[in-house]
């Protein structure tokens, strides 16, 4: 089984493609605060974001901000934050035309997706004009990040079943992708100093260091969700097919990928089996709900096709 994608997936896409000034969100709303300068905004939303102050960061964008201040995961969030802050303090600019003033970060001169206009005397952050922006550079980030899972997930199984993992021979997938407790039943296992890693475990080592830890307990990660199929329908190739027979699973394996949030973290789902080819579909505001129930890889009316470098 060829995967007919662009091999090495390094998971961290993210650059500054979309970064969510995530912070908890409080309950009281608060009028906006105005400033003298354009310059003084900006600086006041820097510190903000740098000492994690919430309240703060509430009055310089507005009350009505959750939407763009919350994707779901908490560890993209601060690694958002994160990275605004680095890309600032390496450079940045006021771009004023016309009483509207964009901050530009880093080497790039990135435009900050918010705003600072001009009324009267003073300025304030326009967050409902970036706010549809923000969250459509944060969902194609996530979804970018969506399929690299899925296709590290591909060529994970194809090295978990080149060797017998489990005592039950060569040629099984996992069913899992966190290994239970002291076996080696999933993708993803700890390893000591001087072992071999576990399939995910160069996955593992690279969302560690974003702050991503593996367990049991499920988190999103990147915005998403992620969920082994083991079985087929009649919609995919090759027809209706269980992928375990005698308590194996040797016949395939499939993955869903669905976004925590649908429409803030992500709103495509995504779906790959041992075929290699990736298919998505809008499952609509229910999408937890749908993915829940989902126990088959079935590409049925409304998946269609991702071709590689879409």
């Amino acid at each position: 089984m060829t995967r007919p994608w662009p091999a090495p997936h390094r998971l961290v896409l993210l650059l500054m493609a979309g970064a969510t000034l995530a912070l908890s969100p409080a309950a009281t709303a608060w009028a906006q605060q105005p400033f003298k300068t354009a310059d003084e905004a900006a600086a006041a939303l820097v510190e903000a974001v740098r000492g994690g102050d919430s309240a703060r960061l509430r009055s310089i964008l507005g009350p009505r901000t959750g939407s763009i201040l919350s994707s779901g995961d908490r560890v993209a969030d601060a690694a958002d934050r994160e990275r605004f802050v680095v890309a600032y303090d390496n450079r940045h600019a006021l771009r004023e035309k016309d009483g509207t003033a964009t901050l530009l970060v880093g080497q790039d001169e990135f435009p900050f997706p918010i705003p600072i206009v001009r009324a009267g005397e003073r300025w304030t952050f326009d967050s409902e004009a970036g706010s549809r922006e923000i969250i459509a550079r944060r969902i194609g980030r996530n979804e970018l990040a969506a399929i690299q899972a899925i296709l590290a997930f591909f060529d994970a199984q194809q090295d978990y079943a080149a060797k017998d993992r489990t005592g039950k021979g060569a040629g099984v997938y996992a069913r899992r992708i966190v290994s239970r407790p002291g076996t080696r039943d999933g993708l993803y296992w700890p390893s000591a100093a001087g072992e071999e890693l576990s399939p995910l475990g160069e996955l593992a080592a690279e969302a560690a260091a974003e702050g991503y830890r593996a367990g049991e307990e499920r988190r999103p990660y990147h915005g998403y969700y992620f969920k082994v199929l083991t079985r087929q329908g009649a919609a995919a190739p090759g027809g209706q097919i269980d992928y375990v027979a005698g308590g194996r699973m040797i016949g395939g394996f499939a993955i869903l990928a669905y976004p925590a949030e649908y429409g803030r973290s992500g709103v495509m789902s995504f779906m790959l089996n041992h075929a290699g080819t990736v298919y998505q579909k809008d499952l609509g505001p229910r999408t937890g709900r749908v993915a829940a129930r989902m126990g088959r890889f079935n590409p049925d009316e409304g998946w269609e096709k991702v071709s590689p470098g879409q």
